[in-house]
């Protein structure tokens, strides 16, 4: 399948990268859209391995583009990170550069668009802004991992996002295939609780060690 990978100025260019490596290591095409200020931090933080994942990556300012129009082959588009003035356009449609138009042609075409920012904390306009978004149809991934799967490195703690990145766009069917999925927790059959005692769980973090 073919996918669209956005890529703005907001910090976190490494789940750029992470979502394009895994991306072509499952066999998919990856169309770049990488705005100028987003060029700029993929450099700053060291990401340059990201345009190695990618098969093009055209200009933003190019409307010619294939990805511009609803007629073109892709099955959904990722802006990651997504920037809060980025997740503004889109949801208001200004379609001001081919960023924002690829990802209001998923929008009209009824396909995956997420978008996922890494701001934090959020003020009123990006909640309003996420929720008119969410409304449209749009999925938006907080870049928010999870840490229940004891990660031991930075990769690997991106990798719980983009697991979930992955899912939602349809690229996958299970996550498995990059993070271990979380399978509970069971309770001695000897006591009586209904929840894990803080012991008992220290004893299961010990075995996973």
């Amino acid at each position: 399948m073919r996918f669209i990978l956005g890529v703005t100025g907001a910090s976190g260019a490494i789940y750029a990268t992470r979502t394009a490596m895994h991306l072509k290591r499952l066999g998919h095409h990856v169309t770049a859209l990488v705005t100028p200020p987003g060029r700029g931090v993929v450099a700053y933080e060291g990401q340059d391995e990201l345009f190695d994942y990618v098969d093009e990556a055209p200009d933003v300012k190019n409307f010619f583009a294939e990805c511009a129009s609803g007629s073109a082959d892709y099955a959904g588009m990722v802006v990651v990170p997504c920037s809060m003035g980025t997740i503004g356009r889109i949801a208001g449609g200004t379609s001001d550069n081919l960023l924002i138009r690829a990802a209001d042609v998923c929008l009209k075409e009824r396909r995956p668009l997420i978008v996922v920012p890494r701001e934090t904390p959020y003020n009123l306009i990006h909640l309003d802004n996420m929720t008119r978004l969410t409304r449209q149809g749009g999925i938006v991934i907080p870049a928010s991992p999870h840490f229940y799967d004891h990660p031991k490195s930075i990769e690997e703690l991106v990798d719980t996002v983009v697991a979930k990145i992955l899912m939602h766009l349809g690229a996958m069917r299970d996550a498995a295939d990059i993070v271990k999925p979380w399978k509970g927790i069971s309770i001695p059959k000897a006591t009586k609780q209904k929840t894990p005692s803080v012991k008992h769980l220290a004893k299961v973090r010990a075995k996973k060690k």
